[in-house]
Protein backbone atom coordinates (compact mmCIF):
# COMPACT_ATOMS: atom_id res chain seq x y z
CA UNK A 1 0.00 0.00 0.00
CA UNK A 2 3.49 2.50 0.80
CA UNK A 3 4.41 1.75 -2.86
CA UNK A 4 1.15 2.51 -4.62
CA UNK A 5 0.87 5.49 -2.05
CA UNK A 6 3.90 6.75 -3.07
CA UNK A 7 3.37 6.04 -7.03
CA UNK A 8 0.22 7.88 -6.94
CA UNK A 9 1.74 10.82 -5.26
CA UNK A 10 4.39 10.98 -7.84
CA UNK A 11 2.19 10.60 -10.90
CA UNK A 12 0.01 13.66 -9.22
CA UNK A 13 3.58 15.64 -8.97
CA UNK A 14 4.25 14.46 -12.29
CA UNK A 15 0.66 15.87 -13.10
CA UNK A 16 1.39 18.88 -12.01
CA UNK A 17 4.98 19.89 -13.40
CA UNK A 18 2.86 18.83 -17.14
CA UNK A 19 -0.24 21.22 -16.78
CA UNK A 20 2.61 24.16 -15.40
CA UNK A 21 4.81 24.16 -19.04
CA UNK A 22 1.22 23.76 -20.52
CA UNK A 23 0.20 27.34 -18.81
CA UNK A 24 3.71 29.03 -19.00
CA UNK A 25 3.04 28.04 -22.97
CA UNK A 26 -0.13 29.21 -22.58
CA UNK A 27 0.46 32.45 -20.75
CA UNK A 28 3.29 33.17 -23.39
CA UNK A 29 1.36 32.97 -26.01
CA UNK A 30 -1.81 35.04 -24.62
CA UNK A 31 0.54 38.00 -23.79
CA UNK A 32 2.24 37.35 -27.14
CA UNK A 33 5.80 37.42 -25.70
CA UNK A 34 6.47 33.94 -27.33
CA UNK A 35 7.57 35.59 -30.51
CA UNK A 36 10.90 36.47 -28.08
CA UNK A 37 11.45 32.64 -28.20
CA UNK A 38 9.96 30.93 -31.13
CA UNK A 39 9.96 31.79 -34.71
CA UNK A 40 6.40 32.44 -36.35
CA UNK A 41 6.25 29.07 -38.45
CA UNK A 42 6.51 27.11 -35.57
CA UNK A 43 3.43 28.38 -33.57
CA UNK A 44 1.45 24.82 -35.09
CA UNK A 45 3.76 22.93 -33.05
CA UNK A 46 3.91 24.81 -29.97
CA UNK A 47 0.16 24.99 -29.93
CA UNK A 48 0.18 21.09 -30.53
CA UNK A 49 2.40 21.12 -27.48
CA UNK A 50 0.60 23.08 -24.87
CA UNK A 51 -2.44 20.82 -25.86
CA UNK A 52 -0.94 16.86 -25.23
CA UNK A 53 1.00 18.83 -22.09
CA UNK A 54 -2.67 19.60 -20.71
CA UNK A 55 -3.81 16.71 -21.74
CA UNK A 56 -1.09 14.32 -20.32
CA UNK A 57 -1.12 16.32 -16.91
CA UNK A 58 -4.84 16.33 -16.29
CA UNK A 59 -4.70 12.36 -16.91
CA UNK A 60 -1.91 11.77 -14.34
CA UNK A 61 -3.86 13.48 -12.01
CA UNK A 62 -6.82 11.73 -12.68
CA UNK A 63 -4.99 8.32 -12.12
CA UNK A 64 -3.32 9.76 -9.04
CA UNK A 65 -6.51 10.99 -7.28
CA UNK A 66 -9.18 8.51 -8.90
CA UNK A 67 -10.20 5.52 -6.17
CA UNK A 68 -9.37 2.35 -7.25
CA UNK A 69 -6.62 3.76 -9.62
CA UNK A 70 -3.63 2.80 -7.89
CA UNK A 71 -3.46 -0.39 -9.17
CA UNK A 72 -2.98 0.86 -12.76
CA UNK A 73 -0.05 2.97 -11.53
CA UNK A 74 2.04 -0.89 -11.06
CA UNK A 75 3.32 -3.08 -13.45
CA UNK A 76 3.12 -6.79 -13.99
CA UNK A 77 6.84 -6.84 -14.97
CA UNK A 78 8.26 -7.64 -12.05
CA UNK A 79 10.18 -4.39 -12.49
CA UNK A 80 10.32 -2.09 -9.77
CA UNK A 81 9.34 1.30 -11.43
CA UNK A 82 8.98 3.44 -8.19
CA UNK A 83 11.78 6.81 -8.03
CA UNK A 84 14.59 5.66 -6.21
CA UNK A 85 16.67 7.94 -4.09
CA UNK A 86 16.60 10.27 -0.86
CA UNK A 87 13.52 12.86 -0.42
CA UNK A 88 16.50 15.13 -1.29
CA UNK A 89 17.72 13.22 -4.37
CA UNK A 90 14.10 12.88 -5.58
CA UNK A 91 13.28 16.90 -4.68
CA UNK A 92 17.05 18.03 -6.72
CA UNK A 93 14.81 15.91 -9.70
CA UNK A 94 11.65 17.64 -9.94
CA UNK A 95 13.49 20.73 -8.92
CA UNK A 96 14.74 20.40 -12.83
CA UNK A 97 11.70 20.82 -13.92
CA UNK A 98 9.69 23.18 -11.62
CA UNK A 99 12.30 25.92 -12.07
CA UNK A 100 12.17 26.86 -15.63
CA UNK A 101 8.66 27.14 -14.95
CA UNK A 102 8.97 29.36 -11.99
CA UNK A 103 11.97 31.21 -14.14
CA UNK A 104 9.62 31.49 -17.02
CA UNK A 105 6.64 33.02 -14.76
CA UNK A 106 9.02 35.42 -12.51
CA UNK A 107 11.55 36.39 -15.25
CA UNK A 108 10.95 39.66 -17.43
CA UNK A 109 10.83 38.64 -21.20
CA UNK A 110 13.35 40.80 -23.15
CA UNK A 111 14.36 40.73 -27.12
CA UNK A 112 17.87 40.05 -27.88
CA UNK A 113 20.35 42.52 -27.64
CA UNK A 114 23.84 44.21 -28.81
CA UNK A 115 25.36 42.73 -25.33
CA UNK A 116 24.25 38.84 -27.69
CA UNK A 117 25.57 40.34 -31.29
CA UNK A 118 29.08 40.95 -29.72
CA UNK A 119 29.37 37.38 -28.57
CA UNK A 120 27.65 35.55 -31.39
CA UNK A 121 29.20 38.22 -34.12
CA UNK A 122 27.57 39.98 -36.91
CA UNK A 123 26.68 38.80 -40.61
CA UNK A 124 26.76 41.80 -43.01
CA UNK A 125 23.73 41.59 -45.31
CA UNK A 126 22.32 38.08 -45.84
CA UNK A 127 25.46 36.22 -44.52
CA UNK A 128 25.79 33.99 -47.49
CA UNK A 129 29.21 35.73 -48.82
CA UNK A 130 30.76 36.89 -45.46
CA UNK A 131 31.56 35.24 -42.00
CA UNK A 132 30.11 36.28 -38.26
CA UNK A 133 32.55 38.83 -37.01
CA UNK A 134 33.47 36.88 -33.67
CA UNK A 135 34.26 33.77 -36.10
CA UNK A 136 36.29 36.29 -38.19
CA UNK A 137 38.26 37.74 -34.67
CA UNK A 138 39.04 34.28 -33.62
CA UNK A 139 40.44 32.79 -37.07
CA UNK A 140 42.68 35.98 -36.80
CA UNK A 141 46.06 35.74 -34.81
CA UNK A 142 46.36 38.36 -32.02
CA UNK A 143 49.16 40.21 -34.10
CA UNK A 144 48.44 42.60 -36.47
CA UNK A 145 49.50 41.93 -40.28
CA UNK A 146 52.87 43.80 -40.02
CA UNK A 147 53.64 41.34 -37.22
CA UNK A 148 53.06 38.46 -38.88
CA UNK A 149 55.15 39.24 -41.94
CA UNK A 150 57.84 40.20 -39.37
CA UNK A 151 57.64 37.28 -37.11
CA UNK A 152 57.61 34.67 -40.43
CA UNK A 153 58.11 36.65 -43.89
CA UNK A 154 57.93 33.21 -46.13
CA UNK A 155 55.10 31.98 -44.01
CA UNK A 156 53.27 35.18 -44.32
CA UNK A 157 53.71 35.47 -47.86
CA UNK A 158 52.78 31.85 -48.59
CA UNK A 159 49.53 32.26 -46.69
CA UNK A 160 48.62 36.03 -48.60
CA UNK A 161 49.04 33.96 -52.23
CA UNK A 162 46.71 31.22 -50.88
CA UNK A 163 43.97 33.75 -49.85
CA UNK A 164 44.55 35.40 -52.97
CA UNK A 165 43.99 32.88 -54.99
CA UNK A 166 41.20 31.18 -53.43
CA UNK A 167 39.21 34.66 -53.61
CA UNK A 168 40.18 34.81 -57.60
CA UNK A 169 38.36 31.34 -57.95
CA UNK A 170 35.73 32.82 -55.79
CA UNK A 171 32.11 33.92 -57.86
CA UNK A 172 28.68 34.94 -56.20
CA UNK A 173 27.43 32.82 -59.10
CA UNK A 174 28.98 29.84 -57.77
CA UNK A 175 28.01 30.12 -53.93
CA UNK A 176 24.54 28.80 -55.12
CA UNK A 177 24.23 26.57 -57.89
CA UNK A 178 20.95 25.73 -57.49
CA UNK A 179 18.90 26.50 -60.63
CA UNK A 180 15.99 27.44 -58.26
CA UNK A 181 18.10 29.63 -56.02
CA UNK A 182 19.52 31.84 -58.76
CA UNK A 183 16.18 32.46 -60.78
CA UNK A 184 14.17 33.01 -57.52
CA UNK A 185 16.16 35.88 -56.04
CA UNK A 186 17.08 36.96 -60.43
CA UNK A 187 13.51 37.22 -60.44
CA UNK A 188 12.90 39.29 -56.90
CA UNK A 189 16.05 42.00 -58.44
CA UNK A 190 13.89 42.49 -61.44
CA UNK A 191 11.09 43.28 -58.92
CA UNK A 192 13.12 45.21 -56.87
CA UNK A 193 14.67 47.52 -58.98
CA UNK A 194 11.54 48.47 -61.07
CA UNK A 195 10.70 49.74 -57.43
CA UNK A 196 11.23 54.22 -57.19
CA UNK A 197 12.48 52.37 -53.63
CA UNK A 198 13.12 49.56 -51.85
CA UNK A 199 11.35 49.30 -48.34
CA UNK A 200 12.60 46.21 -45.95
CA UNK A 201 10.59 44.33 -43.60
CA UNK A 202 9.94 41.90 -41.22
CA UNK A 203 8.68 39.21 -43.98
CA UNK A 204 11.48 40.42 -46.94
CA UNK A 205 14.55 41.16 -44.75
CA UNK A 206 16.68 37.86 -45.51
CA UNK A 207 15.50 38.41 -48.88
CA UNK A 208 16.51 41.34 -49.95
CA UNK A 209 19.94 41.50 -48.08
CA UNK A 210 20.06 37.98 -50.14
CA UNK A 211 19.11 39.85 -52.96
CA UNK A 212 22.20 42.86 -52.51
CA UNK A 213 24.82 40.19 -51.47
CA UNK A 214 24.37 38.44 -55.05
CA UNK A 215 23.14 41.88 -57.39
CA UNK A 216 25.27 44.80 -54.95
CA UNK A 217 26.52 46.02 -58.44
CA UNK A 218 22.80 46.52 -59.42
CA UNK A 219 21.77 48.32 -56.44
CA UNK A 220 24.09 50.96 -56.03
CA UNK A 221 22.46 54.54 -56.17
CA UNK A 222 18.83 52.92 -55.26
CA UNK A 223 17.19 54.19 -52.18
CA UNK A 224 16.19 52.14 -49.39
CA UNK A 225 13.90 51.75 -46.35
CA UNK A 226 15.08 49.73 -42.96
CA UNK A 227 14.04 49.57 -39.70
CA UNK A 228 16.65 48.16 -37.12
CA UNK A 229 18.74 48.31 -34.17
CA UNK A 230 22.06 50.18 -33.51
CA UNK A 231 24.93 47.96 -33.07
CA UNK A 232 28.61 48.89 -33.41
CA UNK A 233 31.62 47.08 -33.68
CA UNK A 234 34.70 47.55 -31.65
CA UNK A 235 37.08 48.46 -34.78
CA UNK A 236 34.43 51.07 -35.87
CA UNK A 237 34.92 54.54 -36.71
CA UNK A 238 32.79 57.57 -35.09
CA UNK A 239 30.95 57.68 -38.60
CA UNK A 240 29.77 53.94 -38.51
CA UNK A 241 27.14 52.43 -36.83
CA UNK A 242 25.30 49.26 -38.19
CA UNK A 243 20.69 48.64 -38.63
CA UNK A 244 20.71 45.03 -37.43
CA UNK A 245 18.06 42.65 -36.93
CA UNK A 246 18.14 39.12 -35.57
CA UNK A 247 16.97 36.25 -37.50
CA UNK A 248 15.33 33.31 -36.19
CA UNK A 249 14.66 29.98 -38.49
CA UNK A 250 12.64 27.77 -35.46
CA UNK A 251 13.33 29.07 -31.94
CA UNK A 252 16.28 31.97 -30.17
CA UNK A 253 19.02 29.13 -29.83
CA UNK A 254 19.46 29.92 -33.43
CA UNK A 255 19.28 33.24 -33.67
CA UNK A 256 21.87 34.69 -35.88
CA UNK A 257 22.29 38.69 -36.22
CA UNK A 258 21.85 40.29 -39.93
CA UNK A 259 22.92 44.03 -39.89
CA UNK A 260 23.50 46.74 -42.85
CA UNK A 261 26.88 49.58 -42.15
CA UNK A 262 25.72 53.15 -42.21
CA UNK A 263 28.17 55.72 -42.75
CA UNK A 264 27.28 58.88 -41.12
CA UNK A 265 28.24 61.97 -39.33
CA UNK A 266 25.07 61.40 -36.60
CA UNK A 267 26.36 57.83 -35.76
CA UNK A 268 27.40 58.76 -32.29
CA UNK A 269 24.04 60.55 -31.31
CA UNK A 270 22.64 56.82 -31.35
CA UNK A 271 23.31 54.15 -28.59
CA UNK A 272 23.77 50.60 -29.24
CA UNK A 273 20.24 48.78 -28.88
CA UNK A 274 18.14 52.18 -30.04
CA UNK A 275 15.86 50.95 -32.59
CA UNK A 276 16.24 53.72 -35.93
CA UNK A 277 13.90 54.11 -38.94
CA UNK A 278 16.80 54.55 -42.12
CA UNK A 279 16.18 56.00 -45.49
CA UNK A 280 19.30 56.21 -47.51
CA UNK A 281 20.72 55.10 -50.64
CA UNK A 282 22.47 51.92 -50.94
CA UNK A 283 26.46 51.78 -52.24
CA UNK A 284 29.13 49.37 -51.16
CA UNK A 285 32.32 49.14 -49.22
CA UNK A 286 35.32 46.96 -48.00
CA UNK A 287 34.59 45.30 -44.52
CA UNK A 288 37.07 42.56 -43.44
CA UNK A 289 37.87 42.17 -46.65
CA UNK A 290 34.42 41.61 -48.49
CA UNK A 291 32.64 43.38 -50.31
CA UNK A 292 29.39 44.64 -48.29
CA UNK A 293 26.36 46.85 -48.63
CA UNK A 294 26.34 50.49 -47.48
CA UNK A 295 24.49 52.73 -46.48
CA UNK A 296 24.66 56.37 -47.36
CA UNK A 297 21.99 57.75 -45.13
CA UNK A 298 19.58 60.80 -46.04
CA UNK A 299 17.50 60.25 -42.52
CA UNK A 300 17.49 58.80 -39.45
CA UNK A 301 14.85 58.65 -36.93
CA UNK A 302 14.47 56.76 -33.47
CA UNK A 303 11.79 54.79 -33.76
CA UNK A 304 9.58 52.09 -30.67
CA UNK A 305 10.77 48.49 -30.77
CA UNK A 306 8.34 46.69 -33.64
CA UNK A 307 5.91 44.19 -32.61
CA UNK A 308 8.34 41.52 -34.48
CA UNK A 309 11.93 42.68 -33.59
CA UNK A 310 13.11 39.38 -35.12
CA UNK A 311 13.34 38.81 -38.91
CA UNK A 312 12.30 34.87 -40.47
CA UNK A 313 13.84 33.11 -43.26
CA UNK A 314 11.61 32.84 -46.97
CA UNK A 315 10.76 29.25 -47.12
CA UNK A 316 9.29 30.34 -51.18
CA UNK A 317 12.03 29.46 -53.14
Amino acid sequence: MKKETDLGFHAYIRGIILIGFALLILAFIITGNIRYYIAVNMMPFIYFATGVFLLLGVVQIIRSTSKGQEEELLCDCGTDHSMEGSPVTKLLIYSIFIAPIVLGFVLPDKVLDSTVAQNRGIQYGSGILTKPTAQVSEEGSQTSRAEAYLNDPDGYMESLESETSSSDEFSTEEFYTEEGFNSYYDEMAQELLAEERIVVTEENYLDIMTVLDLHLDRFVGKEIHIVGFVYREPDFEDNQLVVARFGMTCCVADASVYGTMIETTEATAYENDTWVNVVGTIDKTMYNDFHIPLIQLDTINEVPEPDTPYVFPSFGI
